[in-house]
């Protein structure tokens, strides 16, 4: 019988460090589990969720603008405090909360696929690819 209280401790401690190690898991490890580059959100992120659907919010501490080098011009990026999506392997969907800048205006993202080493971004009617490459790095906010 002393053998029973001494598994139930030994069954409580596991789950609880298996509980410590899955929460421990940044916004950053969900990309890169699904097998997209954690450059496609900046630095900063303070929190975030993700639900049993694949349903990702997250926070920045501010509105974050950044610069992404691509064949040889700047991409403007713009990141509100709370952005977020339906993350699955190679893709995010129903991308809220994030835009890019074309000429005056700022055109919001809708969707972000990964095919092989392109990463395929749709935003109204505009469908853009750019090598992963790009986004191995999470950029840093300039404001």
């Amino acid at each position: 019988m002393a053998a029973q209280p001494h598994l139930i401790a030994v069954v409580v401690m596991a789950a609880g460090i298996l509980l410590h190690a899955a929460s421990a898991t940044t916004v950053y490890d969900v990309l890169q589990q699904n097998n997209l580059p954690q450059g496609l959100v900046p630095q900063g992120v303070q929190s975030y969720t993700l639900g049993a659907d694949g349903h990702l919010e997250a926070t920045l501490p501010f509105l974050c603008d950044f610069f992404v080098p691509i064949a040889g011009r700047q991409l403007k990026f713009r990141f509100g405090t709370n952005f977020g999506g339906t993350v699955q392997p190679g893709a995010v969907h129903d991308v809220y909360g994030v835009s890019f800048q074309a000429e005056y205006a700022w055109i919001g993202i809708r969707q972000v696929d990964r095919d092989g080493d392109q990463l395929t971004f749709l935003a109204q009617n505009i469908q853009q690819s750019f090598p992963v490459s790009s986004f191995a790095v999470s950029p840093t906010c300039s404001s």
